[in-house]
């Protein structure tokens, strides 16, 4: 049996939707979570931030980041990260897509997509 590939995100973002079109067009099959209606997992997400870096995985350039007051903008940490994006989902950088045998990828970058799927 083949393992499935999850692509998580948020069902409205544009670049959500641009990754799904590019898994659909290629034909792959993938379970989709939508983090602002279910959540994430704190195990998940420290797992995510293991493989790629909690700076890579928090969206400063989204709307709910930029709405934090400077101070916390200015100082945020691993932990303050963590607890920000299990607070506010939106705050992960979209999508998120892992891959049979644990690869990830953070983003959506066509040719990465392309290499990897």
């Amino acid at each position: 049996m083949a393992k499935i590939i999850t692509i998580y995100g948020i069902k409205n973002c544009d670049t959500m939707k641009k990754a799904r079109a590019f898994l659909d067009k290629k034909g792959v099959q993938y379970a989709f979570h939508d983090y602002k209606t279910s959540g994430i997992d704190k195990a998940k997400l420290e797992g995510w931030i293991k493989k790629a870096g909690w700076e890579v995985l928090l969206n400063r350039a989204g709307t709910t980041f930029r709405k934090l007051p400077e101070k916390d903008k200015a100082s945020v940490t691993e932990k303050k990260a963590i607890a920000l994006m299990l607070e506010q989902p939106s705050m992960i950088k979209r999508p998120v897509l892992e891959l049979p045998g644990g690869k990830l990828l953070v983003g959506f970058k066509p040719e990465e997509y392309q290499k990897a799927v």
